[in-house]
């Protein structure tokens, strides 16, 4: 389901809001793009997420995420699939990466799954799922492809969802502390590092409207769970620059460009609340810049 697909069912933006302006087939019309166009320095490389393509959901001492949990409550998703298999990089990533590298990509990034290092999200290590991601770094440098990484794309560890997850102020210190042993673990190897996947998307889908996992509903655990993340993407990076000289670190911010209907107040209004709600309200606090109060004064 779309962003504004999912806004307009929670009732979160007015009536008269938004409908951007379709540029698709438009922007780029009797025009030939090439790779040279976006200048020597633009990287090229693909992404994956752990959940996506791994499989191997309960192999070698993973522990359950909220993916785990939720995909396999009937009903949830469409036909009721899952990742327990995926497309089995477990087993394959020697293949995929190879894939990667036939594309001509420089660049793959892919996430590493909390719960197949820490079973319980604290605690005890896995040494099976610390070594699997030595081995995917290896095989990437092996073939002349640049490991990146990211640590968190969603699939947190059921654990700790069943302590609150990202609505439990702690997670703060749980997040951190899986950060410093993956940054200790593969710094040497790995300088690129991306703190999170989109959080906009995992927190309004998971806490707000339950599409995604976990399945949380309301506006009081979605506002925590905000706060939490944002305070969670900051420490981490505070750690990987402790951790990892010359790191280059960010998070994967999802954003979406937004037009108002009519030239009307009204509509601008509602403009502004959707963009500090979608854009806004994750990337301001991270650059210091605290939370968009002055659009959406709810979140004082």
């Amino acid at each position: 389901m779309k962003r504004r697909d999912w806004l307009k069912i929670s009732g979160i933006v007015s009536s008269g809001f938004i409908f951007p302006k379709v540029y698709g087939n438009q922007l780029f019309l009797n025009q030939t793009l090439k790779a040279e166009d976006f200048g020597d320095d633009f990287l090229w490389g693909a992404a994956c997420a752990a959940y996506q393509v791994e499989g191997a959901w309960d192999k070698d001492g993973k522990g359950a995420s909220i993916w785990d949990t939720f995909t396999h409550k009937k009903g949830k998703v469409h036909n009721n699939e899952n990742g327990d298999l995926a497309t089995d990089f477990y087993n394959r990533y020697a293949e995929d990466i190879s894939l990667v590298k036939n594309l001509n990509f420089k660049i793959f990034r892919f996430s590493i799954s909390w719960s197949r290092i820490f079973p319980n999200g604290i605690g005890k290590v896995n040494p099976l799922g610390v070594a699997f991601y030595h081995n995917v770094i290896d095989e990437c440098i092996k073939q002349n492809v640049e490991p990146w990484i990211t640590l968190y794309h969603w699939d947190l560890p059921q654990k700790l969802q069943d302590q609150g997850g990202w609505a439990n102020r702690q997670i703060v210190n749980w997040f951190s502390n899986y950060t410093d042993f993956c940054t200790k673990e593969y710094g040497s190897k790995v300088k690129n590092w991306m703190v999170m996947n989109e959080p906009a998307a995992f927190v309004g889908l998971g806490y707000m409207l339950g599409y995604h996992a976990p399945g949380e509903k309301g506006p009081y655990k979605f506002l925590k769970a905000t706060h939490h993340t944002c305070l969670a993407m900051t420490e981490a990076a505070r750690v990987i620059r402790t951790n990892v000289s010359n790191a280059n670190i960010g998070t994967t911010f999802s954003c979406s460009h937004i037009d108002p209907l009519r030239n009307h107040s009204h509509d601008g209004n509602a403009v502004s609340r959707l963009d500090a709600l979608l854009n806004r309200l994750f990337i301001e606090p991270s650059l210091g810049l605290g939370c968009p109060i002055d659009a959406l004064p709810a979140l004082k």
